[in-house]
């Protein structure tokens, strides 16, 4: 979360976001309701950075 909140491109893209802490230790992210990334789903965590790059390739799609 670190990483995207400390990055300006995203940040001026985005009015808000949440996080919503999840039972079982899943770790998901959405945007506007979109799966992000689903530890779940994938069974294993996510590496440096996969997040970012997923929101910077959904908000590339979105405009």
């Amino acid at each position: 979360m670190k990483e995207i909140l400390a990055d300006k491109d995203i940040e001026i893209k985005i009015e808000s976001f949440n996080l919503v802490p999840s039972d079982g230790g899943r770790f998901e992210f959405s945007v506007n309701g979109d799966l992000i990334f689903s530890k779940k789903q994938l069974s294993r965590h996510a590496e440096e950075g996969e997040v970012t790059a997923a929101l910077r390739k959904y908000i590339s799609e979105v405009k």
